[in-house]
């Protein structure tokens, strides 16, 4: 064999050897921790990798209002599991818009200085959860694994994994890990009206759910803790309008004049959540409000209904 040929024959297998690299796995390899407080896991193909967040939402947990009880069964979860005190996993389950994820942002941002970190994972992705524990099991952070709008159907991969790790695996999650993750499906999964036909009844009148619907029961109830919400009335909707206006630095005046236009936005969206009202506080923040101001009173009328509650 010709010099010429080897060295033909080498480039090929060389070739060959780089395409191979690039479709088999590799380790999940660590980030630099000290980048960011939150990161995301990312996946192209069959390899992963964690990317840091470079711009992490600044709420706070006083921008949320009106979840007050939501508010304090999630900060004392957080809190323990921080202290490093048993703390469970938890499902964040209700309507929409109404602070499920904020309210773990803001979580985060409570305690990043105590050592809290998080990692996103979309629901495709949880799959790897034993690669994500295994990478982050020796760090001395907390760890919360974020899914945000968590829902299955029928047969997704990720439904085994997270059910898994949550509890029932010989390979649990470690003392520094726990699963945040928000729903709107109390279950996690899609219920039907035909799966009531599984339910026995006993002669003395006890309902027993059949095999199905304890299936789709069975990873719901793996968390812990549960915390529910639910949709605003008007005066708590009117009162999370008002704190974000205040936020953006809208005037007292303006604030005064922003019930009405902000219920007629909440009825266009068909929504008084607060991911609407927040929505609202934004156009109205960004608009001029000098001529509400100069034809205000110099005593200021008491603010309507819902908008003195912040």
């Amino acid at each position: 064999m010709t010099n010429s040929s080897l060295d033909s024959l080498l480039q090929r297998a060389e070739h060959l050897l780089a395409r191979l690299e690039s479709v088999l796995p590799h380790a999940l390899a660590a980030p630099e921790w000290g980048a960011s407080i939150a990161f995301r896991y990312r996946k192209r193909g069959v390899s992963g990798w964690l990317q840091p967040v470079r711009q992490v939402a600044g709420i706070t947990l006083a921008d949320l209002q009106e979840v007050d009880g939501q508010k304090e069964r999630l900060v004392r979860n957080t809190a323990q599991f921080v202290a490093g005190v048993p703390a469970n996993n938890v499902l964040l389950t209700g309507a929409r818009g109404t602070g499920k994820s904020s309210l773990i942002k803001a979580c985060l941002n409570e305690y990043a200085a105590q050592g809290l970190r998080l990692i996103e994972v979309d629901k495709a992705d949880l799959v790897d959860l034993p690669d994500l524990v295994d990478l982050v099991a020796t760090r001395p952070e907390r760890f919360i694994i974020f899914c945000d709008d968590l829902s299955f159907d029928e047969g997704e991969a990720g439904y085994k994994a997270l059910k898994s790790i949550l509890d029932g695996s010989v390979s649990a999650a470690g003392d520094n890990v726990l699963i945040y993750a928000t729903s709107n499906r109390r279950h996690l999964l899609p219920e039907y009206m035909k799966e009531n036909l599984s339910y026995t009844h006993t002669e003395d009148g006890e309902v027993h759910p059949g095999e199905v619907v304890e299936e789709k029961i069975s990873l719901s109830e793996r968390f812990g803790l549960w915390i529910s919400f639910y949709p605003f009335s008007q005066p708590e909707y009117l009162s999370i309008v008002a704190q974000w206006l205040r936020h953006f630095g809208v005037s007292e005046q303006a604030i005064a004049t922003a019930r009405q236009p902000s219920l007629v936005w909440a009825l266009e969206r068909g929504s008084r959540s607060g991911r609407v009202a927040y929505q609202f506080a934004r156009d109205w923040a960004g608009r001029d409000h000098s001529a509400d101001e100069a034809a205000a009173p110099s005593t200021a009328a008491p603010a309507p209904e819902g908008l003195d509650r912040v």
